[in-house]
């Protein structure tokens, strides 16, 4: 079995797969404190839970794929594989690993793993011109044309930031709970908040898919829009730009780069 590990700013992300089928996934907080040794107690633990649909051993982890957009972390995931899946073929996206995917950016070291791993998952799967909207930490939309290369794209700060900032900067205003309220003019404070954050996140969404998918291509209903992130489900019955969800696109791209790079 393959393990994927997607470290994001929040959140880390874990899958499985047993050949291309995604077998169990799990999401712990990113904490850059957390030593080697704390990492490799929580794989343990996860993989071996009964309360999972698949308990396994680490003798039946074959191969491990990782990207990070926090380098103190990715750090001790090196140290990780290096102490406790030493014979287990290890792929870590970076500079030099196999992808693919041609960066036309300015300067393509500036574009974190995740993107480049999303956007050879998306074509690999949905096939060019499309645009990945990523939900996390930032929300971030990523322009890959027909040929699969990435082209470029657009950061916004994330949901959760957003409603932090409100909370903490508005003097009135309180954390809320992201759900749908009952109507789109809110009865009370929350309810307020709650409509200005999901149907103004729509609405950045929908905005900013449309611009991008007119420079994108001559036919902008060409353009598939591929949703994904923790916080997705949120705003996805409310952005009719967005075509498809796949919760778990950086996953099926880290498994892609690891068949690009295994040892034979």
């Amino acid at each position: 079995m393959l393990l994927t590990i997607d470290v994001g700013n929040t959140q880390t992300t874990l899958g499985l797969f047993g050949g291309e089928e995604v077998v169990e996934t799990w999401r712990i907080s990113t904490d850059p404190r957390r030593t080697a040794d704390e990492l490799a107690v929580l794989l343990h633990g996860l993989m071996g839970s009964q309360g999972s649909s698949t308990a396994i051993s680490d003798a039946k982890v074959e191969g491990l794929a990782i990207c990070s957009s926090v380098p103190s972390v990715l750090h001790e995931f090196r140290e990780v594989t290096r102490r406790y899946y030493g014979d287990v073929p290890a792929v870590i996206v970076e500079p030099g690993v196999k992808t693919g995917v041609h960066v036309l950016m300015d300067n393509p070291k500036e574009v974190g793993a995740d993107r480049i791993v999303n956007a050879l998952a998306a074509n690999h799967l949905y096939g060019g011109p499309c645009i990945v909207v990523d939900f996390g930490t930032a929300t971030t939309f990523d322009a890959i044309n027909a040929r699969g290369d990435y082209v470029g794209g657009a950061i916004a700060p994330g949901i959760e930031i957003s409603v932090e900032a409100l909370g903490n900067r508005g003097a009135l205003l309180r954390k809320i709970e992201l759900t749908r309220p009952r109507n789109v003019i809110g009865k009370n404070t929350v309810e307020g908040m709650q409509s200005g954050i999901l149907y103004g996140f729509a609405g950045q969404v929908d905005g900013l898919v449309d611009r991008m998918a007119r420079e994108l291509s001559k036919d902008p209903d060409d353009v598939q829009v591929i949703a994904t992130g923790g916080l997705a489900p949120l705003v996805l019955g409310e952005a009719g730009s967005i075509d498809v969800h796949e919760p778990w696109l950086t996953l099926i791209g880290l498994r892609l780069v690891y068949e690009r790079n295994r040892p034979s």
